[in-house]
């Protein structure tokens, strides 16, 4: 009995064209723009009012609410948090409707906020 040999010859494949990952150090991060809410400063507003506000809406502790009421009433403005713009815009809004300081009878309404592009 004859044995008989197959050969199968191998095709010959195309190169194909696949990107090769790139290192997490090639990689570049993509920055998200910052920007700061900025609080102004309302001389129809008492410090236990910003306190409270900057506390209910932020988390700031007692002592950093207390140091941006200084600094909002010493300087006009104090910027009390930096984030992404969705996120400083929804801040601003609640400063704005927040209310009235019902310790101070001038007082009409909430204080002033704005957003600003963080440098």
């Amino acid at each position: 009995m004859d044995s008989e040999e197959t050969v199968v010859a191998e095709e010959e494949q195309a190169p194909t064209m696949v990107a090769e990952p790139k290192k997490k150090a090639d990689r570049k991060k993509r920055q998200v723009p910052r920007y700061h809410v900025v609080l102004w400063d309302s001389d129809a507003h008492s410090y236990e009012y910003v306190e409270r506000m900057l506390r209910e809406l932020f988390g700031h502790s007692p002592e950093d609410c207390h140091k941006m009421a200084e600094t909002v009433d010493t300087q006009g403005k104090v910027v009390v948090l930096t984030t992404t713009k969705e996120h400083a815009e929804l801040k601003r809004d609640q400063i704005i409707a927040y209310g009235k300081d019902d310790l101070i009878k001038i007082c009409t309404g909430s204080m002033h906020s704005t957003i600003e592009a963080a440098g």
